[in-house]
């Protein structure tokens, strides 16, 4: 599974591409950050993130893409930049078909460190010793993009092969119930065909 981890932000807007499955460690493919001069219109920042999404998105083919989800801070400029870079992402991944996932920072923490309340410092050192890399990743936003791609490696294919096994399981039950059924009519064929001789 190949995942793309969008730290959304109109100034930084953090991309972390990793590969890998439930229960083994994943690797890198790529990582970089958008950045947006704060003179420039806010529409036009948008549309830069737009575009540089896109050609990531087509130059890396992931799997599926984690976005962080949107939180309250006290800075409302602040989260208002991050919501709309946030839209931006989940736009452009449903525009080429792809599963968007949204992780609170707590549950992508709480999934690369143990612990929810991971400082960011936390967060850069295990997601470098995750992914075996002899530099940490700079800034701070390349390195959460990573952690949510992590996340996303290790949360959404559980989850996946939870809802496949499900899936499975109810093809199997209703194979059975099927079977059943046609047993019985055959039964009664048959019990209806002996009283006829009668």
């Amino acid at each position: 599974m190949r995942v793309l981890g969008v730290d959304p932000g109109l100034t930084r807007c953090g991309l972390g591409v990793v590969e890998g499955t439930p229960g083994k460690p994943p690797a890198m493919v790529a990582v970089g950050v958008i950045r947006t001069p704060a003179e420039l219109d806010v529409a036009k920042r948008l549309v830069r993130i737009e575009a540089e999404l896109d050609e990531w998105i087509g130059r890396y083919q992931p799997d599926a893409v984690a976005v962080e989800r949107v939180f309250a801070q006290h800075n409302v400029r602040t989260v208002m930049g991050t919501a709309q870079a946030s839209g931006i992402a989940m736009v452009v991944a449903a525009r080429r078909g792809l599963p968007v996932a949204l992780h609170t920072p707590s549950e992508v923490k709480a999934a690369v460190t143990g612990s929810g309340r991971a400082d960011k410092e936390q967060v850069t050192t295990m997601v470098t010793r995750i992914l075996k890399l002899s530099e940490r990743p700079t800034p701070a936003d390349a390195a959460d993009a990573l952690a949510l791609a992590i996340c996303q490696v290790w949360r959404g294919g559980v989850a996946s092969k939870l809802q496949q096994a499900a899936a499975g399981r109810a093809n199997l039950e209703a194979a059975a119930q099927a079977q059943s059924r046609l047993q019985m009519a055959r039964l009664r064929a048959a019990v209806a065909a002996q009283q006829g001789k009668r």
